[in-house]
């Protein structure tokens, strides 16, 4: 069994190559996935598992404790690790550090969703909170859209802001810090939303026409970021029909009040990779929830697999 730290991760990928491989892994024919979630006093538990055609199986666990940045000493608010298992033999080939795999699927699931939907000359990006996502989706995001020239980082608090910053001085591109998200959301031709947030922080209202919405952050039945507007403003993509519709507060409240329905959702992923229509004009709002899944951590697991990454037990 091939043991595969965050650092053996970092090591073997770069966002352009990882964004392509999740393309072509969306071209699957047989992928089967399901999920897990128990929380208790505000942490979570999660447990992902995917069986993909060609690449085998894998089980991610991973637990969620919001409060351990604030401790001391400060810890990873993410931890956890992912099972490979050979699709021939059934035998696990591979443990991989969970935190790790997280923020690159997560950031390349994003990247992915705007290299189908975004314009290819977006200039301006926002970036709706400074957690430990934030410095990942930036990164993925400017890699599959180099014309991006500026990027305003929004927070709650903005020391968190100041410091994602600093930590983003080697970029070739403007960043700037606002504590004005109303003021800031209507220049943005990419926003990318990242928070904890229960209820919405995001207005279809303000939206630039044009402009692609990546929605990362709501991941449980109660959680929303974007309002009512930004969903019917936008034309509505989801990276999996199966791990957001009916499972994700984003999609679940709007959809039971009935102010969207689940055709609503143009397209998956899966449907992009094979041809189906993506934004149909330069003026269209695109938006576009990340959800995740087990089998984007297969899909990553794999590809690091493939370059040889990690040490034999």
């Amino acid at each position: 069994m091939r043991i595969v730290s965050a650092e053996d991760i970092g090591q073997a990928l770069s966002w352009r190559p990882l964004v392509d491989a999740l393309r072509a892994a969306h071209r699957a024919e047989s992928v089967e996935m399901g999920d897990t979630l128990l929380s208790s006093t505000g942490r979570k538990l999660l447990v992902r598992s995917a069986w993909i055609g060609g690449l085998g199986a894998g089980v991610k666990a991973v637990t969620v404790y919001p409060d351990n940045p604030g401790a001391d000493p400060p810890r990873r608010s993410v931890q956890g690790a992912m099972l490979v298992f050979d699709e021939e033999t059934g035998a696990p080939t591979a443990l991989v550090d969970g935190a790790a795999l997280t923020a690159w699927k997560t950031a390349a699931d994003s990247a992915l969703g705007s290299d189908f939907l975004s314009r290819p000359d977006i200039e301006a990006m926002l970036m709706v909170g400074a957690g430990s996502m934030a410095e990942p989706l930036i990164r993925a995001h400017l890699a599959v859209r180099p014309s991006l020239a500026r990027v305003t980082i929004y927070n709650r608090t903005s020391a968190r802001a100041e410091a994602l910053a600093a930590r983003l001085a080697d970029l070739p591109v403007e960043i700037r810090v606002s504590d004005d998200l109303e003021a800031v959301l209507p220049e943005a031709n990419l926003v990318t939303t990242a928070t904890m947030s229960q209820t919405p922080v995001l207005k279809g209202a303000l939206l630039k026409p044009g402009a692609h919405v990546d929605l990362v952050g709501a991941f449980t039945p109660t959680m929303r970021e974007a309002d009512d507007a930004v969903l019917t403003r936008g034309r509505l993509f989801v990276d999996c029909r199966r791990t957001t519709i009916g499972e994700i507060g984003e999609l679940i409240d709007p959809m039971e009040r009935g102010v969207i329905f689940a055709e609503d959702v143009r397209a998956d992923y899966f449907d992009l990779a094979k041809g189906a229509a993506g934004r149909t004009n330069a003026g269209e709002i695109t938006v576009c929830k990340n959800g995740g899944g087990a089998h984007l951590d297969l899909m990553v697991a794999r590809h690091v697999l493939d370059k040889g990454a990690g040490r034999d037990a």
